[in-house]
């Protein structure tokens, strides 16, 4: 599934903040970092962002050069670009996978989501995010699933995909 990160996923963090990362999304990761200097080191940008996000996004690194180079295009001196520049690049950390293919949080990232004993890993597309499992199930899970009910029970979650415009 080249360039997608798809699926849920809960696994064990130990004390150092060490997880393993699945092993779809550890592709993911290395196909997203072809120029990294250690074969077996992929690198990727956690976004930690406002104090408000309760949960932790994670770009490979090409994705998040990109998104840099992106936010870089905006107008200097824009509300939009100044936002962009402190919500995303000024709160982001590069990390590394240890020599043995974990994911390594720092304290600070943990205790910014209340990270323990678990980490749910959930995969959004170009990026993946890192919640505590209750406050995944607490808050997004339980968002979207009232969004759902509220459009009735033979609503189509397909039908929300912008028809494609015809090429004639």
């Amino acid at each position: 599934m080249a360039g997608m990160f798809i699926g849920e996923y809960t696994f064990k963090v130990d004390s150092k903040g060490r997880m393993s990362i699945p092993a779809l999304f550890r592709r993911e990761l290395e196909e997203g970092d072809p120029q990294r200097p250690n074969k077996d080191r992929p690198r990727m940008v956690v976004v930690y962002g406002p104090p408000q996000q309760k949960m932790l996004q994670v770009y490979t690194q090409a994705a998040f050069e990109d998104l840099a180079r992106d936010i870089a295009a905006m107008p200097r001196g824009s509300k939009e670009r100044a936002i962009l520049q402190r919500a995303v690049l000024s709160k982001s950390q590069p990390i590394e996978i240890d020599p043995d293919g974990r994911l390594v949080l720092p304290a600070a990232l943990r205790e910014k989501i209340g990270l323990e004993s678990e980490a749910y890993f959930s995969g959004v597309g170009e990026t993946f995010e890192i919640w505590k499992p209750d406050t995944y199930h607490a808050e997004d899970a339980s968002k979207v699933e009232q969004w759902m009910e509220e459009l009735g029970e033979d609503f189509d979650p397909l039908s929300l995909i912008p028809a494609k415009k015809s090429d004639g």
